[in-house]
C-alpha cells in the first residue's frame, strides 16, 4: 500500500502523473518542481486526496484560482507555493481545519483581499507564508487569530499603514514564534511600545522597506537576524545583547551620533554589519578584533571622521568591506592586507591619501570589485595591481594618479576571457553561508546599479566589466596590451594627459558599450575599427567620425558632449564645422563631477540585467536555492 509518494525535482512528465500513480492511501505526496500544469494534477489529486496529510506541489506551472475542492481535503496539513496561481482565494480554504503550514509564496493574487474569514477554523495552523503574493491582509481591530504561528512570511503584502496590531497575539506566547518577516508590507506607522518587550524566542525580524518610525533608547535588541533597513527609524544606535547574533542591518534610516556602541557587542557569531545611508558622525572606534567573524561590513554614506581603525586587519574573513561617501582620512592601514577574502572594497568619496598601497594587488587578490574613487592618491598605479584576475570593476577616477598605464593590464584575466557564469557564482559564493551571501551580493547589487549616481537605460549591456581612470594624471600612450580585455563594457580614460595614437585595434573590443578618451593629447585620426563595435552607446571623441553603419544610426544628441566631433550623423562634412576652442586636458573636480553624471547615464541597468541574470542561476539551481 503505497502512503508516501515524493518525485520532486524533474522526476516526472504531466503525461505519466494519472497513469501510473493511482493510490488512495497516500498520505505524502511531493510533485514540487516539476513545471506541471493544472490540467495534469488536479483532476487525478482530487481523486486521491482523501487521506492527504502533507501536499507539496511548489515550483510548478499551476495556474488560475485556487479550485474549491481543495476544501475537501480535511487531513491536509501542508499545501502550495511558488506557482502561476491568480484570482481570488475562496474562504473554504478555511474548512482545513487540520492546516499547519499554509505555503502559497510566490504566486500572483494581486488585489485579493484576506480577512479574519479565511483563518476562522485554523486552529492548528503553525507557519503562515504569503510572501511575494501582493495579497492585502485587512483584519478587524482587536482581532485575535485562533492559531499561535511559529514562522510568519508576509513579505510584498499589503498590511499598512497602521502597524498590524495582531501580531501582538503571536509574539506573547513565550518561545512559540520564531521568524518574522513584514518588509515592503506598505507599513507608515510608528513601532508600537510592545514590540521589542514581546521578542523572546524570535530569531529572525526582517521590518526592511517600510516606513516605520521609532527610537531605540534604553532598548536592547537580542535576535539573531535583524534587518531593519530603508524605513525611518531615528536616535542614536541601539544597544545589542545576544551573543548569538549573525546580522544586523540598519541602513537607510536616519540614525545618528556615535557609533561606540559597536564595541559593546559580543557576538561572536556576526557575519554582517551595516549602517550605511544614516546621519552617523565621529570616528569609528578601533574595536574591531573582538568581531572577527564579520564577513560584510558596509558603513558607507555617514560623515565618519578621522583615519581608517587599524583594528579592520583583524577581519580575516571579511569579504564585502564598504566605507565610500564619508570623510576618512589618512593613508591606508596596512593592517588591511590580512583581509586576503575581501572581494568587494569600496573607499570612495573620501579624503584619503598616499600611494595606492602595493599590497592590493599581492594580499588583496580575489577582489572583484575596487573603487577608490575621489579620493587624494597620488603616485603611479602599481604594477601589482594587476595580479588581481577576477576584478571585474576597476575605479581610481578624480585622485592624482600619475605616470603611464602598467602594460601588464592584460593580466586582468575576468575582463580578458569569458568565463561562465556558473564559474562566477561559484567564485562568489564559494563556501559562504547562502544567508549573508545574498545578502552581500544584494549591496554589490546596489553599489554598482548607483555607481557614479546613475539608473538609466542600458538594456544592450550584460555583466559590468569596467575600468575608470579618468580625472587623473596620467601620462604616455594607452598600452597595446589593453586590446586583449576583450570583454570590457565600459573604458574612462578621460581628463588625463595621454598621448600619441588612439589603439587601432580598439574596435576589437566587441564588448565595449561606453567608451571615453576625451580630454587628453591624443593625435592622429579615430581609428576606423570603431565601427565594428555593434553595442557601443556611448562615446565621447573628437576628430572626423568614421564611416560606420552603428556610429552613423547615433541619435546626434549621443554626440553631444563631442564638440570636437565631425561628420554623420553630427554634420554633413567636416569642412562645415569649425574647431573647437581649446581647453585645458584636465578640468577641475566640478567639471568631473558634471562629466561623469553624463558618461554613466545609463550604466546602471546594465549591471542589473547581468546581477540579476547572475542572481536567476542561484536561485533557480536547486542545491543551492534550497541552502
Amino acid at each position: 500500500m503505497l502512503e508516501t509518494l515524493r518525485l520532486g525535482g524533474n522526476s516526472i512528465s504531466s503525461s505519466s502523473v494519472s497513469l501510473t500513480y493511482s493510490s488512495t492511501s497516500l498520505n505524502t505526496l511531493d510533485l514540487s518542481d516539476n513545471n506541471l500544469p493544472s490540467s495534469a494534477i488536479y483532476p487525478w489529486l482530487f481523486n486521491v486526496s482523501s487521506n492527504l496529510v502533507s501536499l507539496d506541489l511548489s515550483s510548478n506551472q499551476l495556474k488560475g484560482p485556487i479550485p474549491d475542492a481543495f476544501g475537501n481535503m480535511m487531513a491536509i496539513q501542508e499545501h502550495l507555493g511558488y506557482n502561476l496561481l491568480n484570482g481570488s482565494i475562496s474562504k473554504s480554504i478555511g474548512q482545513l481545519s487540520n492546516l499547519q503550514v499554509l505555503r502559497l509564496a510566490g504566486n500572483s493574487f494581486d488585489g485579493d483581499v484576506i480577512s479574519e474569514a479565511h483563518f476562522s477554523k485554523f486552529p492548528n495552523l503553525q507557519e503562515l507564508d504569503l510572501s511575494y503574493t501582493s495579497l492585502t491582509l485587512k483584519f478587524n481591530t482587536g482581532w485575535i487569530p485562533p492559531f499561535q504561528l511559529s514562522q510568519i512570511k508576509l513579505c510584498s503584502c499589503k498590511l499598512g499603514p497602521r502597524f498590524p496590531d495582531w501580531l501582538r497575539t503571536q509574539m506573547d506566547f513565550l518561545l512559540v514564534l520564531e521568524y518574522l518577516d513584514i518588509s515592503a508590507s506598505g507599513i507608515s506607522d510608528s513601532l508600537p511600545y510592545w514590540f521589542w518587550d514581546s521578542l523572546h524566542g524570535l530569531n529572525f525580524i526582517n521590518m526592511s522597506f517600510n516606513q516605520i518610525s521609532g527610537t531605540f533608547l534604553n532598548k536592547s535588541i537580542a535576535v539573531r537576524h535583524l534587518d531593519l533597513s530603508s524605513n525611518n527609524f531615528s536616535g542614536p544606535l541601539p544597544s545589542f545583547s545576544s551573543i548569538f547574533m549573525e546580522s544586523i542591518n540598519l541602513s537607510k534610516n536616519k540614525f545618528t551620533g556615535s557609533v561606540s556602541r559597536i564595541c559593546n557587542i559580543t557576538a561572536e557569531l556576526l557575519e554582517l554589519l551595516d549602517l550605511s545611508n544614516n546621519l552617523f558622525s565621529g570616528l569609528v572606534p578601533d574595536c574591531f578584533k573582538r568581531l572577527w567573524s564579520l564577513t560584510a561590513l558596509n558603513l558607507a554614506d555617514n560623515s565618519f571622521t578621522g583615519s581608517l581603525p587599524s583594528s579592520l586587519g583583524f577581519l580575516t574573513p571579511l569579504e564585502m568591506l564598504s566605507l565610500r561617501g564619508n570623510k576618512f582620512s589618512g593613508e591606508l592601514p596596512s593592517s588591511l592586507q590580512n583581509c586576503t577574502k575581501l572581494k568587494f572594497l569600496d573607499l570612495s568619496d573620501n579624503e584619503l591619501s598616499g600611494e595606492v598601497p602595493m599590497w592590493i594587488g599581492q594580499r588583496l587578490s580575489r577582489l572583484v570589485f575596487l573603487s577608490l574613487q575621489r579620493n587624494q592618491f597620488r603616485g603611479r598605479i602599481p604594477h601589482r595591481l594587476c595580479g588581481l584576475k577576477y576584478l571585474q570593476i576597476l575605479d581610481l577616477s578624480v585622485n592624482k594618479i600619475s605616470d603611464t598605464i602598467p602594460p601588464c593590464i592584460n593580466n586582468f584575466t575576468s575582463m580578458a576571457e569569458k568565463v561562465s557564469l556558473d564559474r562566477r557564482i561559484e567564485h562568489h559564493l564559494s563556501d559562504e553561508g547562502i544567508f549573508v551571501s545574498f545578502t552581500r551580493l544584494r549591496y554589490v547589487d546596489e553599489a554598482l546599479f548607483t555607481w557614479k549616481g546613475t539608473k538609466q537605460r542600458y538594456p544592450q549591456l550584460g555583466l559590468l566589466l569596467a575600468i575608470d581612470l579618468s580625472c587623473n594624471k596620467l601620462t604616455g600612450e594607452i598600452p597595446k596590451e589593453l586590446n586583449r580585455l576583450q570583454e570590457l563594457v565600459a573604458l574612462n580614460l578621460s581628463r588625463n594627459f595621454f598621448t600619441g595614437k588612439i589603439l587601432q585595434k580598439i574596435g576589437h573590443l566587441r564588448q565595449l558599450g561606453v567608451l571615453d578618451l576625451s580630454r587628453n593629447k591624443f593625435s592622429g585620426n579615430i581609428p576606423t575599427s570603431l565601427s565594428e563595435l555593434t553595442f557601443l552607446s556611448t562615446l565621447d571623441l573628437s576628430g572626423k567620425i568614421p564611416t560606420s553603419t552603428q556610429l552613423q544610426s547615433f541619435d546626434p544628441s549621443s554626440f553631444s558632449h563631442n564638440r570636437g566631433l565631425c561628420g554623420p550623423p553630427v554634420s554633413p562634412s567636416c569642412s562645415m564645422v569649425e574647431p573647437p576652442p581649446s581647453k585645458p586636458a584636465v578640468g577641475g573636480e566640478e567639471d568631473c563631477d558634471e562629466f561623469m553624471k553624463w558618461f554613466y547615464t545609463g550604466m546602471g541597468l546594465g549591471f542589473a540585467v547581468g546581477f540579476w541574470g547572475f542572481c536567476s542561476v542561484v536561485f533557480f539551481k536547486r542545491s543551492w536555492m534550497h541552502s
